[in-house]
C-alpha cells in the first residue's frame, strides 16, 4: 500500500497533477485519512485515481474520500497543503498565486514524506541534489547500502515515488535523489546526510537568475539539523560557497560537513570498477564513499558495492561491443557540463582520438564550452536535432564533422568509420524534445540502432 501515516488523518489536501508521485500522494493522503481533491488535465490520469481510490475502499473496507476538483478554480481557504508535481512551474502556474492569496502551503510528495516520518520505524534519509551526476550517485550510494545489508528505498526523482513505496523496518536508510524542484517544495526535510555534487546553469527559466538556482540547492541543507551531516563535492565556485555557508552557519568542523573532490579517488582503484569510469564518476564515487563511511559502512562492503555496482541506463551505459567498437548511451547528458566528462573518459591511445561523438538535440545554450578542453579525445563528431547544423559549424574547426540529422543515421555513419578500441558515445549536450519524448527514449532509440547493426 506504500507509506500510511495517521499525521494526515482528518486534513484537507489538494493534488495538482496525477502521474506516478502524484497518484502515490492521493493514495498515501486517502488511506491515511485525509479528505484528497485531485485533478489533472488527462481523463485517463483522473480514472486513474478514482481506480486506485476504490481499490482502497474495498482493501481498507470503509469510505475513503476524493473528489475530483481542479485546485485552481476552487476556494482553497482550510486546506492544509497544495500538493503538485515538480514539473508545475511556481514561477508561472496560477497556482502558486492562487494558494497564496488562500493561505495554503504548495508543496510536493516529499514533504509528505517527511511530515511522516516521526510516524515511520526509526531510519534515517539521505537526500542527493546537485546540476549533474545525482541519479548515478544516488543508485551508487543506495546499493553500497544494500551490499552491506541494510534495509534501504531509493526515490525521489528516480525509482519509484517515495510514498508509494512500503515503510521501511528499524535501521533503514532512505535514499532519495532530490532536483532543485523538489526542493522548493520542501520545508521540512532534515536529512541525515545531505549531498550536494555539483551546480552549472541549468533549469534558469524557472528562477530569478543563477543566484535563484544556486539558493535552492543550499537550502537542503539549511533544513537540516545542526548536528547532521553534510557532504559537498566543492569543486566548483558556487559549491565552495555553499560549503563555506554551512560550516559557518553551523561552526562545524570537517567532520560533520565533509569537502570531497574527485582527485580524492585513486585511478588504479577506479579501474576496478568497471561502471565508474571517467572524471565525473570519480567525483561520484568520492561522494558516495564519504556517504557510506558516513552511514558507518565498512570499507570491504564499500568496496564490494563500487566493484559490484551496474550503470543506470542512459548514463554512461555499455551497451554492445562489435567489431571491437564499444557503444556508450549517455543519453541523460543533456547539457554541454555533463558530457564533458563523458568526453573525458575516452583519452587517445597512442596519441589517436578515438572518440565517434554523437551531439545534439533541443540546445540551452549556444556553445559547448565546457566540452572544448576534451575536444581533442573526439575522433569524429555526428550532429543531429535542432542544433545540429549550429553544432556542426561551431565543431569543424576541431574535428571531423558529419551533420547527420538524425540519431539513426548518426549510429550507421559511426560504425561505417570506427576502428577497433574506438568508441561511439551518445553523449548529445542537449534536451531531447525536439525529436524525443524524453532522454530515455533517445537512449532507447540508440540502444535499438546499435542492436540494428551487423
Amino acid at each position: 500500500m506504500g507509506i500510511v501515516s495517521d499525521v494526515f488523518a482528518g486534513r484537507k489536501y489538494a493534488v495538482l497533477g496525477l502521474a506516478r508521485s502524484g497518484l502515490a500522494t492521493v493514495e498515501c493522503l486517502a488511506a491515511s485519512g485525509a479528505q484528497v481533491v485531485a485533478w489533472d488535465s488527462r481523463d485517463e490520469a483522473r480514472e486513474a485515481a478514482v481506480d486506485a481510490v476504490q481499490k482502497l475502499s474495498v482493501e481498507m473496507e470503509g469510505d475513503v474520500s476524493l473528489t475530483l476538483a481542479d485546485p485552481t478554480e476552487i476556494d482553497l481557504k482550510g486546506f492544509d497543503g497544495v500538493v503538485v508535481s515538480p514539473g508545475v512551474p511556481l514561477n508561472r502556474h496560477p497556482i502558486a498565486m492562487h494558494a497564496k492569496l488562500a493561505g495554503v502551503p504548495v508543496v510536493g510528495d516529499i514533504e509528505l514524506f517527511a511530515l511522516a516520518r516521526p510516524t515511520l520505524p526509526k531510519h534515517r534519509v539521505v537526500g542527493i541534489t546537485g546540476t549533474n551526476g545525482k541519479s548515478t550517485t544516488t543508485a551508487l550510494v543506495h546499493h553500497i547500502i544494500e551490499t552491506a545489508g541494510i534495509p534501504t528505498r531509493m526515490g525521489g526523482n528516480i525509482g519509484l515515488p517515495i510514498l508509494g513505496q512500503d515503510p521501511l523496518p528499524d535501521g533503514g536508510v532512505y535514499v532519495l535523489e532530490l532536483s532543485s524542484y523538489q526542493i522548493d517544495l520542501t520545508r521540512s526535510l532534515d536529512c541525515d546526510v545531505a549531498v550536494l555534487l555539483n551546480i552549472t546553469p541549468d533549469h534558469l527559466d524557472r528562477y530569478n537568475g543563477f543566484e535563484g538556482y544556486v539558493a535552492s540547492k543550499a537550502r537542503l541543507f539549511e533544513m537540516q539539523a545542526g548536528d547532521h551531516i553534510g557532504v559537498i563535492a566543492a569543486e566548483d565556485e558556487p559549491s565552495r560557497s555553499i560549503l563555506s555557508s554551512v560550516r559557518h552557519s553551523r561552526a562545524a568542523d570537517d567532520e560533520r560537513v565533509m569537502a570531497v573532490k574527485a582527485a580524492d579517488i585513486d585511478p588504479s582503484r577506479q579501474a576496478g570498477w568497471p561502471a565508474l569510469q571517467g572524471p565525473h564518476n570519480a567525483q561520484n564515487a568520492a561522494v558516495a564513499i564519504a556517504v557510506a563511511r558516513a552511514l558507518g559502512i565498512d570499507e570491504a562492503a564499500i568496496e564490494k558495492g563500487l566493484q559490484s555496482y551496474a550503470s543506470l541506463p542512459h548514463r554512461m551505459q555499455r551497451v554492445r561491443e562489435l567489431n571491437g567498437v564499444l557503444y556508450v548511451n549517455d543519453s541523460k547528458a543533456t547539457n554541454a557540463a555533463s558530457t564533458a566528462p563523458a568526453l573525458a573518459a575516452y583519452p587517445p591511445i597512442d596519441g589517436r582520438p578515438r572518440l565517434h561523438w554523437i551531439v545534439g538535440g533541443l540546445a540551452k545554450t549556444d556553445n559547448l564550452d565546457e566540452c572544448e578542453p576534451y575536444f581533442g579525445n573526439v575522433a569524429h563528431a555526428y550532429t543531429i536535432g535542432e542544433a545540429g547544423a549550429m553544432f556542426a559549424e561551431l565543431l569543424r574547426s576541431h574535428m571531423a564533422v558529419d551533420d547527420s540529422e538524425m540519431l539513426s543515421a548518426a549510429v550507421r555513419r559511426a560504425a561505417r568509420v570506427a576502428q577497433p578500441g574506438d568508441v561511439v558515445l551518445l553523449s548529445p549536450a542537449c534536451a531531447s524534445f525536439d525529436q524525443f519524448r524524453d532522454f530515455e527514449a533517445r537512449g532507447d532509440a540508440f540502444v535499438a540502432a546499435v542492436a540494428a547493426l551487423e
